[in-house]
């Protein structure tokens, strides 16, 4: 018989130990929240000008405008790697395809993986197998979606075997996510697994002993936590990865992602 999705979802939060949904209706409608536009207030939208609604001293930019150049940057970025990336040696060892990244290019909340896996090398979206399905579950936790947030890798193709990404590789791909994380300003970056966490904040202290701490980077808060694929071999440590995610939550406070 084939498992109930909802069941599922329940299942998973109860492992997690959360007894409730969130209440508030800005985290439950997030898009209907989401009506600012970067760099001008609430406050600023609802006041009226000094010398009347014709003469205002500054530009309200829509929202839609400043969602489509951010879209469009992405786009452009994406341009720049080019569908046939040949500048490290993983485009001779089996990849089939550059992995971009995906989401909302407005997004407050950042995850941030290794590189592909074999599921992602095929379908060309990160995140997308066992371990995505799981990602996923952990953002419905905090009562997100997957479109409201922005997913991407430190290096775009797959390392054959899924070995970890050589130096070499990481060097001439984390540039471009460096200008993911710039166009999009997140509000706090979730560094997934080891090797992100590492590669990010260029330390090599185990990832037992940075998980769950908070980091100043790029003008965001990144918070490294376990690998999704970490938890399906250690599902006990699902605890933990929800403690960072509360926390990830609270860094939010609770506002509308900028979708």
């Amino acid at each position: 018989m084939p498992q109930d999705p909802l069941r599922d979802h329940l299942d998973y939060f109860q492992e997690l130990g959360v007894e409730g949904m969130h209440p508030d209706a800005v985290w439950r409608a997030r898009a209907e929240a989401a009506t600012v536009g970067r760099g001008v207030s609430r406050a600023e939208q609802d006041r009226e000008p000094v010398g009347g609604p014709e003469a205002p001293p500054y530009e309200v930019i829509p929202v839609s405008a400043v969602r489509t150049a951010d879209a469009d940057t992405l786009a452009i970025i994406k341009v720049d790697i080019g569908p046939d990336c040949s500048r490290c040696k993983l485009h001779t060892l089996g990849r089939k395809q550059v992995v971009f990244g995906v989401g909302n290019p407005n997004a407050d909340l950042m995850f941030v993986g290794e590189a592909p896996g074999a599921d992602e090398d095929i379908q060309g979206e990160p995140f997308v197998g066992r371990a995505g399905q799981l990602l996923t579950k952990i953002i419905e936790a905090i009562n997100l979606r997957r479109e409201d947030v922005y997913i991407a890798n430190v290096i775009k193709c797959r390392p054959p075997q899924n070995r970890n990404p050589e130096p070499d590789e990481v060097e001439q791909c984390e540039p471009f996510l460096f200008r993911q994380i710039d166009v999009i300003k997140p509000k706090v970056i979730v560094a997934l697994g080891k090797f992100a966490a590492q590669s990010l904040l260029k330390t090599t202290e185990p990832i037992t002993r940075i998980r769950g701490r908070e980091y100043r980077y790029r003008d965001a808060i990144l918070m490294p936590t376990y690998h999704p694929a970490y938890l399906l071999r250690n599902p006990s440590s699902k605890r933990e990865v929800w403690e960072d995610m509360k926390r990830v939550r609270d860094l939010l406070g609770g506002a509308a992602s900028r979708a």
